[in-house]
């Protein structure tokens, strides 16, 4: 029998009936992800994965005794030779910044089910029946933990023990209540303890959260402002010739707006005026050398944060510190 009376919980509005990629299967957390899928394919002789990635992803795999090698990719985020795999072997693509849909849908046709495609950063991204795909939703709205695995395979989940959200969530109570900087410490320790963690199921509280939201507005909202800041930034931006190769029309909804700067001073100013930007990812600076194009983009790409907690007057405050006109 169930609880009935005493203290309340959490109570969200159910706007949804369903949240994307719910038919997935759902883990705690994308790393979680790939190694169900991993998992699910059995004998694996090698896994080609990019050396721009987070150290997360090697780190899965050496922990399922999955063999794996690294490949480069170039200044439009493609990869820069075609690995021609043979028996066994599979290719791991992600999907960067949530803007490389088209070049993903390039990959599902030449490599098909030989091809596991991370879309941690491209939580909209259209499923493609035929490929293995990796979602996130912890990279683009608030909740304690998460992962999809999407796969044309069988991924069961109904084995794996069930994961408590309330060890993890103390990041987010605290944001919320603009207590900032103490909950970013949480949120490192949160996020490390989930790396930690072994293969579960998503929280009921993830997935509770998860049928609240509005996620058309959340893509408009994105989309906006990823086009206002284009619209002010990109004769500055070096990624200008990707972005015209990569038409908003041609992606579902990004995770960043990504801004390729010269000015190895930018990062810091912009955090200390409390627009925090990632670095994606330290780790690549020990895999690979300065002559390496990962290298220039783990130290040259700002981030720049895009999503449905800001407006016009957020992105026009960002615009004013790249172009100097505002400081702390």
């Amino acid at each position: 029998m169930k609880a009935i009376g005493g203290y309340f919980s959490w109570e969200f509005p159910m706007n949804k009936v369903s949240f994307p990629h719910e038919k997935g299967a759902l883990v705690s957390s994308g790393h979680g992800a790939i190694q169900l899928i991993l998992q699910s394919i059995g004998k694996i002789s090698k896994l080609w994965i990019p050396y721009f990635t987070c150290d997360i992803v090697p780190d899965a795999l050496k922990a399922i005794g999955v063999p794996y090698d690294f490949y480069h990719i170039n200044f439009d985020l493609e990869i820069e030779k075609l690995p021609e795999l043979t028996t066994g072997e599979y290719l791991l693509y992600t999907n960067y910044f949530g803007i490389m849909d088209n070049y993903v849908s390039a990959l599902a046709e030449i490599y098909g089910n030989n091809l596991i495609i991370d879309n941690a950063q491209a939580f909209f991204a259209k499923e493609i029946n035929k490929c293995h795909q990796i979602y996130s939703p912890r990279k683009f709205v608030g909740v304690p933990d998460g992962g999809m695995a999407v796969s044309p395979l069988d991924l069961n989940v109904r084995m794996l023990l069930d994961n408590e959200a309330g060890g993890y969530s103390s990041h987010l109570l605290l944001r919320e209540e603009g207590m900032v900087a103490e909950g970013y410490e949480h949120f490192k320790r949160n996020d490390s303890a989930l790396r930690n963690l072994p293969l579960t199921k998503m929280s009921k509280l993830t997935r509770r959260i998860l049928l609240s939201l509005d996620y058309e507005q959340i893509i408009e909202v994105r989309r906006d402002n990823f086009h206002y800041l284009h619209s002010a930034l990109a004769d500055q931006n070096g990624f200008l010739r990707l972005l015209q190769r990569r038409g908003m029309e041609s992606f579902a909804c990004p995770m960043v707006y990504p801004f390729y700067t010269e000015d190895v001073t930018l990062r810091s100013r912009l955090i200390e005026n409390k627009v925090f930007v990632a670095q994606y990812w330290p780790n690549v600076l020990e895999w690979c050398n300065p002559i390496h194009c990962e290298y220039a983009l783990c130290n040259h790409i700002l981030p720049l944060p895009i999503d449905q907690r800001y407006g016009r007057e957020d992105m026009k405050e960002i615009i004013e510190l790249i172009n100097g006109r505002k400081s702390s």
